[in-house]
């Protein structure tokens, strides 16, 4: 059993920069974002909560969030790199409207699900899949964990066995969280107890 939390919305997410390694704050929105989430995971693990291991990205954005649950969970954080965003190389902090103009014809054939693995020095896809796939073998019980959006889907994907495209279209809500059990995955949020999500 997996609890997968996305960080509370960060300034740079609103302005539209990919992050990738780089950092931003979480705005006042995503600190409620992350308050929000802290509360229904209390509601889901009532009673268990020592039995989990708490997994958190390091970038500041992810800490920010952890540091929100805590208040509310009585949890140990273990800082895990594995749970890191995708780095874009060169391309971490930008628009994707800067990239175009400072990399001009590099962005050509991509679209809104494709073009982070277009970057000349950043990740691979098979290499983060990779991470992800080490994440997941490494776990030894019930995991929360706190990592980021375009990471958080491949996590997903290579865990119900989706396709490159199928990973790569997934949501990546800020106002909820999802439960991974028995190779699939559901959305826990509050405008809905549960929301189905892809099942392999």
């Amino acid at each position: 059993m997996i609890y997968l939390l996305r960080h509370g919305e960060t300034i740079w997410n609103s302005l539209g920069r990919f992050q990738g390694q780089k950092d931003s704050s979480l705005t006042e929105r995503g600190i409620e974002q992350a308050e929000q989430a802290a509360k229904l995971l209390k509601k889901e693990v009532a009673g268990r909560e020592h039995s989990f291991q708490f997994h958190v990205s390091p970038l500041s954005r992810a800490q920010e969030t952890a540091a929100r649950v805590k208040r509310i969970l009585p949890l140990v954080a273990h800082l895990e790199p594995r749970l890191m965003e995708v780095t874009i190389g060169s391309w971490d902090g930008m628009t994707k409207f800067e990239i175009d103009n400072e990399f001009p014809g590099m962005l050509d054939g991509s679209d809104a699900f494709d073009w982070y693995f277009k970057s000349p020095d950043g990740e691979s896809f098979d290499a983060v899949c990779a991470r992800a796939k080490d994440w997941i073998a490494s776990l030894r019980g019930p995991t929360i964990a706190i990592s980021h959006g375009l990471f958080g889907r491949l996590i997903r994907g290579v865990y119900s066995g989706l396709s490159k495209r199928e990973m790569l279209e997934l949501p990546v809500p800020q106002d909820g969280f999802y439960r991974l059990r028995d190779g699939e995955f559901t959305l826990v949020s509050a405008s809905a107890d549960t929301i189905s999500g892809v099942i392999a």
